[in-house]
């Protein structure tokens, strides 16, 4: 199966209907007098972006951007991949394949199109088993095999170098598109790098006291906002029976990484709305499980030309250990704006960043 078919988005009334209906009987969770959000979400925060969803968010400007680009579906590896697929005036302009991440969607890299788009060919896909893309029926789908699908819908649209470009799961996935294609990808950039110390007490001579406060944010995200990934690399299902039968259960589990200030309420409940309408909060967890259970782990250093985008209030890439697992980094690039989507906050940023990298290739 090799057709590539147009693809438009067009969520029924009725389930825009059930979806309030749903919303206006929650049983809500109690919530320990003055804790705030130290167990968690805060309760009022919750209820609160439950009766915006419910009373003032438009879903159907959301499906009308969307539709605004391009968009198609193909199946590769006995599952469909959904994209949007944006091309430049210029024939001769450098493909990029721009991967998101979870809980994110295509939605991350809607800002920055009008700022490639001149200079580049788009493709822009849902990772299979998210969004749009439907929820995944078989094991083994892992970062490795999504790189490998991929690097087949590059080829299927006949770019024979391109660059790649991911953020959270798709910095991820980025470097291995890399390794599985190098005779064709001209370079990968990410917005994070997940190297981290290896156990070497060699590793940590010589640190400055910069690496030590990236450290610490580090230490400080795996102690305080870890759960959702222990559980998802564990037992994805137990908290999928919940995420598909409850709008406030995929919101929640949504704003824990998503929430306000950092992103706005309509970036936000788009996202959740996308993982709602297309009902893939369990096929999208079970990433995490694959990719913690793959039997061909990749141990060799990535060798394709790479560069980093390192924004301040995001995870924060350490250059010696991005440097011992990818060999060939030629681009560092650090901000003094933006978070963890920066194609939301900081799109000029981002889309600047990608530019320069890009060019050099």
């Amino acid at each position: 199966m090799t057709e590539i078919r147009e693809f438009t988005i067009a969520i029924d009334d009725a389930d825009l209907d059930e979806l309030k209906a749903r919303l206006a009987r929650t049983r809500w969770t109690d919530q320990v007098e003055g804790a705030g959000s130290l167990y968690g979400d805060d309760v009022a925060d919750v209820r609160e972006m439950a009766r915006y969803w419910a009373e003032d968010f438009d879903w159907r400007a959301v499906e009308a951007r969307l539709n605004g680009f391009p968009q198609f579906v193909t199946e590769i590896d006995g599952t469909n991949v959904h994209f949007l697929h944006v091309t430049s005036p210029n024939p001769d302009a450098l493909p990029v394949l721009l991967i998101h991440g979870w809980p994110g969607s295509v939605l991350e890299f809607a800002d920055v199109v009008e700022h490639l788009r001149e200079d580049h060919h788009l493709v822009i896909p849902s990772i299979p088993g998210f969004g749009f893309s439907g929820p995944t029926t078989r094991t083994g789908w892992h970062s490795g095999r999504i790189a490998k699908a991929f690097a087949e819908l590059m080829a299927r649209l006949g770019y024979r170098r391109y660059g790649v470009h991911g953020n959270d799961a798709g910095a991820i996935i980025a470097p291995q598109v890399g390794q599985v294609d190098p005779e064709h990808v001209a370079g990968v950039h990410v917005t994070q790098v997940f190297s981290f110390p290896s156990g070497d007490a060699a590793e940590m001579e010589g640190l400055t006291g910069d690496d030590y406060r990236r450290l610490g944010v580090l230490q400080n995200f795996w102690e305080t906002m870890s759960g959702y990934a222990k559980l998802q690399q564990a037992r994805p299902q137990n908290v999928a029976f919940a995420l598909a039968d409850s709008p406030v259960g995929q919101l929640a589990w949504t704003m824990q990484l998503m929430g306000e200030p950092a992103v706005s309420k309509d970036f936000l409940l788009s996202n959740v709305a996308i993982y709602w309408f297309t009902a893939t909060a369990g096929s999208s967890a079970r990433l995490y499980f694959e990719d913690a259970h793959r039997e061909d782990q990749p141990t060799e250093p990535t060798t394709v030309p790479m560069g980093v985008a390192v924004f301040p209030d995001d995870f924060q890439s350490i250059r010696r250990f991005a440097e011992r697992d990818h060999h060939n980094i030629v681009h560092w690039s650090e901000f003094e704006s933006g978070g963890h989507y920066s194609g939301h906050d900081s799109p000029e940023l981002l889309a600047g960043d990608l530019k320069v990298f890009f060019a050099k290739m």
